[in-house]
């Protein structure tokens, strides 16, 4: 089996991508404490909203079912792996009249969290349009900040497609009418980890996995965006297959002299020590111009890798252009197999 595993960056310039509960009539951002510190952060389920807001306009969304109220609200969506991608990659929970349908994600990911601390800042603003002379304004305030956000991300390639129909309990993924459906409309049943469960077609598992690398090359989201719009498009990303699915890529963005600083002895000592479960190059995409020099000093520290075809470093919508081309014209079929790590 081969999981793609890696970080994800994000370059926030006077931004407030997520925000938490207001305090005070005060818009504030999501942010943590770490000792004494501030680290703004941008949640799991804010970044896995912007993705799939940045799916292809005619790429079909599961539809989703808001019921009861108050505190016994619940919302799902069709819970059809097979005929939507999000439902597939994002996973989903259906528990109507008895029945319980879950599938676990295939796409995991982290939290975006600030590398270095940083202090949001209190913008103060008025509202006074129209209104009559010495009438007083409208105050409101609300938190903004810069920072370098970082967090892990991993794409179970074989489960893409693939969806158990038996197991115990929310383990199981689709009702059996549905999966009936499913091998009519071609899938086949199969035997995955140990659970009966259908597969779409190779030929749409690639075609998935290609349209997710395109949508987060293209990424586009997140919150106030009538006052601090910005790039969203990652910074740098780092994509390596590995074939048992561990991540030891999570130390490679680290702060340095208070700024985020890209370490290549981390990564170089990592690929080493793993070198068994590295299933191929590992890719790194960093946009031009983003943390100074620091690019042009990677490639210069890492050439040999680089001359070796064990790494790749280019812009992220290449990166992740070339990897979705690959994926679409069967090059990386071997990644879809779940063989022994």
């Amino acid at each position: 089996m081969t999981f793609l595993v890696g970080k994800i960056v994000e370059d926030i310039n006077a931004g407030a991508p997520n925000n938490g509960e207001g305090e005070d009539n005060i818009g504030v951002v999501k942010s943590l404490r770490v000792g004494r510190d501030t680290h703004p952060y941008v949640s799991a389920q804010a970044f896995r909203r912007w993705l799939r807001d940045s799916l292809p306009a005619g790429e079909p969304r599961s539809e989703v079912t808001r019921s009861g109220s108050g505190k016994n609200q619940q919302a799902y969506t069709r819970g059809r792996p097979d005929h939507f991608l999000d439902d597939d990659l994002f996973g989903y929970m259906v528990a109507v009249k008895k029945e319980n349908y879950q599938r676990d994600t295939v796409l995991a990911t982290g939290t975006l969290v600030s590398v270095v601390p940083q202090r949001p800042t209190t913008d103060f603003g008025t509202m006074s349009r129209g209104f009559a002379v010495g009438e007083h304004p409208v105050i409101h305030q609300h938190q903004l900040y810069s920072a370098v956000l970082a967090g892990d991300l991993l794409l179970d390639l074989p489960r893409v497609g693939v969806f158990e129909t038996d197991g115990s309990g929310l383990r199981v993924a689709m009702p059996k009418a549905a999966a009936e459906e499913a091998v009519k409309a071609g899938a086949q049943t199969t035997t995955f980890r140990g659970n009966a469960s259908v597969r779409l077609p190779l030929e749409e598992r690639r075609r998935r996995v290609a349209v997710l690398l395109r949508a987060l090359a293209s990424l586009r989201g997140g919150a106030k965006r009538s006052l601090h719009y910005g790039d969203r498009t990652p910074a740098l990303v780092l994509l390596a297959p590995m074939k048992g699915g561990v991540n030891p890529f999570t130390r490679i963005v680290v702060p340095r002299e208070a700024a985020p600083y890209f370490d290549t002895d981390v990564l170089r000592e990592e690929m080493a020590a793993w070198a068994d479960e590295i299933d191929g190059p590992v890719s790194i995409g960093w946009a031009p111009g983003f943390l100074g020099d620091q690019r042009d000093r990677v490639k210069r520290e890492l050439k040999d890798l680089m001359e070796a075809g064990r790494l790749v470093v280019d812009h992220p919508r290449t990166v992740l252009g070339d990897l979705a081309r690959r994926f679409e014209e069967g090059e990386l079929d071997g990644w879809f197999e779940d063989r022994p790590a």
